[in-house]
């Protein structure tokens, strides 16, 4: 910026100046008017338009700190006008993700109603967190709404789901919710299952049920294809889709419910042997899934209970809340539901050395379900020699709202949602200065850091949200974040300030906190994993 001679005035600007060079000019001149207002010895006057009017708005801001107004009413002046300025500029821009537009309710209030519920009355920890911050709201019994952070939250984890899923050979498919009686009857299970399941009838008094599962929809699909070669085998279908279960009493919210989403698997093999095998290669997949999480869990022995077939493993993550009793051996690895052993005891069936109980909660299972439905249902291939066969199946379930909501149970504080790495609805978090700051005055950093780091770290664009609420304090919105659980959050603070201005980076994970500058911000999230 250079000054005339002689009057000390700034050649005259144009009327309308673009919006990045009157950033560039604001900022040189408050970086000049933060350290002493009184030793600034020109004036300048620029023509902004603002919604389509002509204002001699930054002018007026420079006399009054020439003739000594106070420092307070200068800056006091000086953030309208960047309000100002800001809400003009980014009104045709790519919209930053701002946490003042999104619809989260947040009920962070103890001792109140919280989603219908007071707060004595809720179960489990994970379902008093999702419903403080707005993650879930009740519908009717055993039933959600599911918002928008719980939505990314899901969708991450769908994907995280398909990629294993596919990686092994999963074809994905969609079948029906509503599926008929006679398929169920035909297994025998329409009346083995009871009022667990949701029953109704169409305007012809035909017959149907909300599907809890589907075996017996899977097979008919298969059968109707006609004898399939076994050159098409093994054949793996999966789906992730909305299920129903009238649960006689719904609890611990996301962990029990009438509605609720599973990805289930059905596979199709050509003997017993290769049916074993695929039965690995998907319990394998299983594993990984939850290692990617970072989830700590057990496969148990299980019962194989209504679904049937001869033989069951369950993924468990231990859990106090945990509605299944599991017995493990620490020195053979034995471990199983104690459900699925009749005559359980103290000692391990195995090596015969001491078992400990713990409780868990079931988060996937898997079935080797034989020709249980296959036979009975028409689902054959045709062998080498031309003959029908009746398929060897298995079925393969993960509970996709209850590992969101039981890893919020195992993972979280009392009072803080903690998500696996991978899963969290938002990576980043930064926070803007609180209006009348003295750090308003340079709120752009907080702004320019957010539009830097989308560009410059591609696997953050759409993970990283503006906390503009700036009518809060920092330590309100910095506990707000913290109990929503953004992995990560960069605070525009009183450092900075200084030259170079420092952003604090905490890490909620690990409760980790450094300061660093805008590069120095810029490479420690290069290495944030989004997949």
């Amino acid at each position: 910026m250079e000054t005339a001679t002689g009057n000390n005035r700034l050649p005259k600007a144009p009327r309308t100046i673009h919006a990045l060079q009157i950033t560039k000019t604001v900022l040189a001149a408050v970086h000049v008017s933060l350290w002493d207002l009184r030793s600034l010895t020109f004036t300048t006057y620029c023509a902004i338009t603002v919604a389509g009017k002509n204002y001699l708005f930054l002018g007026l801001i420079m006399e009054m700190a020439i003739h000594s107004y106070s420092r307070r009413v200068f800056n006091r002046m000086f953030c309208d006008f960047l309000h100002l300025h800001r809400s003009h500029y980014h009104h045709g821009r790519s919209k930053r993700l701002l946490i003042s537009r999104l619809f989260q309710p947040m009920n962070l209030r103890e001792n109140r109603v919280i989603g219908g519920c007071r707060s004595n009355e809720l179960s489990c920890k994970s379902q008093r967190l999702m419903l403080q911050a707005g993650l879930i709201q009740p519908a009717n019994t055993g039933c959600f709404h599911y918002l928008s952070f719980t939505v990314r939250a899901m969708e991450k984890l769908v994907r995280v789901i398909d990629e294993e899923m596919q990686s092994i050979g999963g074809q994905k498919v969609n079948m029906p919710s509503l599926t008929s009686a006679s398929l169920w009857k035909t297994s025998e299970r329409w009346d083995l299952l009871g009022k667990e399941l949701f029953r109704l009838k169409d305007r012809h008094n035909m017959e149907y049920c909300l599907s809890p599962t589907h075996e017996e929809a899977v097979t008919e699909l298969i059968a109707m294809q006609g004898n399939l070669s076994y050159k098409q085998l093994p054949l793996m279908l999966y789906q992730v889709t909305r299920k129903f279960r009238d649960e006689p009493k719904p609890r611990f919210g996301l962990l029990r419910g009438r509605e609720f989403y599973m990805k289930d698997m059905y596979t199709f093999d050509v003997s017993e042997k290769a049916a074993m095998e695929t039965y690995n290669l998907v319990s394998d997949a299983y594993s990984h899934i939850f290692e990617r999480l970072g989830l700590q869990f057990v496969k148990v022995q299980a019962d194989t209970g209504s679904i049937g077939g001869k033989m069951s493993h369950e993924f468990q993550l231990p859990a106090e809340i945990g509605e299944d009793r599991l017995l493990m051996c620490s020195d053979c690895h034995f471990a199983a539901n104690v459900e699925a052993i009749m005559d359980a005891g103290t000692n391990c069936p195995q090596c015969h050395g001491k078992l400990r109980e713990s409780k868990g909660i079931e988060v996937g299972h898997t079935f080797y379900l034989g020709t249980k439905y296959s036979y009975i249902l028409g689902a054959s291939y045709s062998n080498a020699e031309n003959k029908p066969i009746a398929t060897e199946m298995g079925c393969f379930g993960l509970g996709v709202t209850r590992i969101l909501a039981a890893s919020i149970e195992v993972l979280s504080t009392e009072d803080d949602i903690r998500w696996p790495s991978l899963l969290a609805p938002y990576q980043v978090c930064i926070i803007s200065p609180k209006k009348g700051s003295k750090e308003e005055l340079i709120t752009d950093l907080s702004e320019t850091l957010y539009d830097t780091l989308i560009d410059a770290v591609p696997q953050l664009r759409g993970e990283v949200l503006l906390d503009d609420r700036s009518h809060l304090t920092i330590g309100k919105r910095l506990k707000d974040a913290s109990r929503l659980g953004y992995p990560y959050v960069v605070i525009a603070g009183k450092r900075v300030l200084e030259n170079p201005p420092l952003f604090e980076v905490s890490c909620q994970n690990n409760g980790k906190t450094v300061f660093l500058t805008q590069e120095g911000v810029l490479d420690f999230l290069r290495n944030v994993k989004t997949a």
